[in-house]
Order: structure tokens, then sequence, then C-alpha cells
């Protein structure tokens, strides 16, 4: 265990050359121990919850970069906390470093999964019990139980979540195993490039040697004729060598539209699950599961005040743990008692649009203020924060470019969506997008997408 004690405190000291010092010594001074080595995985100890989940979210994907040139094998670094390590330490004083039997094929793993994205944090109740059900049965037997699995419900209500834990449960199992997640507008993106190019060697390597598939989003091979036949194909390849697949979407197999038949009814030869919106006590559920990984205290805020948020918050897992985060911040950052009353206030901003206007026009905005924070991978609430880094300021005036465009609300009224902007904000981001959308391709096709999530025909 020398070796890799060694290896990580060389990565350490690149960590504190490279963050800020606060950051290195809230996340990363404390994180000393080399825990176990399994199955080419390196278990680091961190004191809590909430520094497990941090460096899991925000610099796992780092440490594995350090990591990689210190071996020819693909090895990579796994989180447990101190209580965890102290349980384990209960049952068994025999852990040995395990090598890998073949070498692994690092693109179906870098960075392809969350590594947050597992069964453990996937928080369950009536409305997503048979979904949860059928994907551990079908991680622990993959290509054997059903194939394929088909998961089907609104946005933001955990499906990519599921989908993923299969993903990282398999690989827990054997990091032999190749996993492959890909949202579906990606892989017609890589067809047309090799069709275009006449060069399917890559394409079909990368996509037909694999154990696992997992297609995010299928509904957006709708029109795609050539994409669907092309992945037809590649259905009846993997799923004849009994290699597991496994699909989202936002309709039943049954009701997607512009896809041919015989793609469908093949969606349809394994289980279908369906995940609908949460009940208000799964949804608090939700909540304390959230507050724990942020705080590593389920006690911190009120049974109470976890009600309001979830009272409010009742279509989108996203969102309502969007929500918690604003309040935890709101009250943290000001010193205030977390009760309902400073909830409130917390989420002002987000609770008024919700409360004015026509009921259509708001399910509407709210509907493309969730698509839009997903495919830019931030928060709603960071969508319409007063934020200023890029990251923040281009999506949320792609957002406010197609709030206007598509359902001409006035540019005051759209204002009101984000944190009460000056209308003079929002023409100037319309404005803005607009002459993007003429010089800049790329952006062009992110909007023609997003408007065809959005529901744009």
């Amino acid at each position: 265990m020398e070796k890799y004690s060694k290896i990580w405190e060389e990565i350490k000291i690149k960590l504190e050359n490279d963050l800020e010092e606060v950051v290195f010594t809230d996340i990363f001074e404390p994180v000393n121990t080399v825990f176990k080595v399994v199955n080419n995985y390196i278990y680091i100890v961190a004191p809590n919850e909430f520094i497990k989940k941090r460096i899991e979210i925000l610099y796992l994907n780092k440490l594995n970069r350090y990591l990689k040139p210190f071996f020819e094998e693909v090895y990579k670094f796994r989180l447990m906390t101190e209580e965890q390590a102290e349980e384990e330490l209960t049952n068994t004083r025999d852990f040995s470093v395990t090598r890998p039997d073949s070498r692994v094929d690092n693109k179906y793993l870098e960075g392809n999964l969350n590594a947050s994205y597992n069964f453990d944090s996937f928080v369950v109740g009536n409305s997503n019990r048979l979904a949860y059900t059928s994907a551990i049965k079908i991680a622990d037997q993959p290509g054997i139980v059903a194939n394929p699995l088909y998961i089907f419900g609104d946005v933001g209500l955990g499906k990519t979540h599921l989908m993923q834990c299969v993903g990282n449960y398999i690989l827990e199992g054997d990091m032999n195993k190749k996993v492959l997640y890909v949202k579906t507008d990606q892989f017609v993106e890589e067809y047309v490039r090799s069709a275009s190019k006449k060069k399917f060697e890559e394409f079909n390597q990368k996509y037909r040697d694999v154990d696992v598939l997992l297609v995010d989003d299928i509904q957006f091979l709708a029109k795609k004729d050539k994409s669907q036949k092309e992945f037809f194909k590649l259905f009846e390849t993997l799923h004849g060598s009994q290699k597991q697949i496994v699909i989202t979407s936002d309709r039943n197999a049954g009701e997607l539209k512009d896809i041919m038949s015989r793609l469908t009814s093949r969606f349809e030869w394994g289980v279908t699950v369906d995940i609908n919106r949460p009940a208000l006590e799964l949804r608090i559920k939700i909540l304390k599961k959230k507050l724990t990984a942020e705080t590593s205290d389920s006690s911190l805020i009120p049974d109470d005040v976890l009600e309001y948020i979830a009272s409010v918050f009742e279509n989108n897992v996203r969102e309502l743990e969007g929500a918690l985060k604003r309040v935890l911040f709101y009250c943290t950052a000001f010193n205030l008692d977390f009760n309902v009353k400073n909830a409130e206030l917390a989420l002002e901003n987000l609770v008024k649009p919700r409360n004015n206007g026509n009921f259509l026009n708001e399910n509407k905005i709210n509907n493309i203020l969730s698509i839009v924070s997903d495919y830019y991978r931030i928060s709603t609430i960071d969508l319409i924060s007063r934020k200023r880094t890029f990251k923040y300021v281009f999506p949320r005036q792609v957002s406010m470019y197609l709030i206007k465009t598509m359902y001409d609300i006035p540019y005051k009224k759209i204002g009101t969506y984000f944190n009460n902007r000056d209308h003079s904000t929002v023409m100037h981001s319309v404005e803005k997008i607009t002459n993007e959308i003429e010089m800049n391709k790329d952006v062009k096709r992110d909007v023609d997408k997003l408007r065809i999530k959005c529901g744009e025909n």
C-alpha cells in the first residue's frame, strides 16, 4: 500500500499548486489515507460525506487525469468516508491489491459516467420503485435478465441518474467491462460526421465493441432516417451478442413519433418502466438525502422547511435540489436561521414567476429553463441567478432568446423569470444570441436543437 500512498501524496502536491489555498485546505488537506486497492480502483478516505461528494462531483476527473501517468494499466480513484472505512475494517482485515486481468480501453471510461450517480444516492419511492428495482436486476446480470431496459418519464425526474447507476454498478464489479454512455444527439452527430467522410471504422468500433450501451433521450432520433437505420443495425448487433442496452426517453416507445416501427418495437422487447413525478413524501426524502450530501448533517434544516420547499417544487427533482442549495447558501451567507420565513425569502424570485400570469405560459417557460439548464449541464437555480461567469451568462441569454422568439412574451415579463432583470438586459441578450446564430454555426446548431427539445415543430 505504500506505493499508492506515495502516489497520492504526489498528487496532493499538484493539487496544492493548482487549486486556490482555501479550496485545497478545506477539501483535500484532510484526505490522507489510501484504504485499499481493488479491481484497479484506489480507494481514498474522506473525513465525511460532504467532502466525499464535493470531490466526486467537482474534482474526480481531475484526480484521475493526475493518476494516469503513474500506471500502464488503467487505474481510477474512488472515495469512501472514514465511517465506511471503519465499518469495513470490522468485517475483515485482509485487503489485497488486485491486478487487472487485461488492459482497459480508456475511451469507454474517461469522463463518460458521473461517479456520483449510484444506487445508494438514488432515492426510491412509489413513483420510481419499479424502475429502480428493474435497473438493479439488470445491472446485476447485464444482457440476461431483460434487454433492453427502456426508461421513460418527464424531464428532471432521474432517468439519466438511474441509467448511469447501471453503468457505474457494472464497472464497480468489473473495471474491464466496456460501458458507453451517449446522448442520442451525440450519436447522430458522430454518425453524420462518419458518413460525410465515409469513414465508419472508428464509429463502428466505438459503438459495437461495448458490453453495455446507455443511450439517453432516444426521442431525438425522430426524423433522422439514416441515423435510425444505423441505430437499428447497432441494436441488432449488440442484442444478438447479449450486450446490455439501456434507453431513456420522454415517452413510451409506442408513442414515439417519426421513428420507424421496427425500431420502436425492439425497444419493447425487454422491460419498459416509467418514472413519474414524485409525491410529497418522496420529495422530502430526496431533500433529506441531498442535505446529507451537501452538509453531512440531515438535521440542519427543520422538517417544516423541507416540507415547504417540497410543496413548492413538485414537478422536477433537479429544480427541487437546486432550491435546497439556494436556501442553504442564502441562510448561511447571511447568518440566518433555517426557518420557513427565511426559506420563502431565499426562494422568492423563483416562486414568484410560478404565481404570475397564465399557467400554460408558466409551464412552457419552466420547460425551457429546465431543458436549457440540462443541455448546458448547470442547475436551473444558476441559470436564473445573477452569476456573471460565461458558464451561466451564455445559457441564460439563450433561454431569454428562446422564450422571446418562441412565445413573444414582453421583455419586461421575461425579466421577472431571471431575478427581475431589467427589460434592457433581456433585449441585449436576445440581440446577442440573434447575432451569434448568424455568425456562429455551432451556436445555431445548439439553438436549433434546443428549439426541438422545447417542443417547436
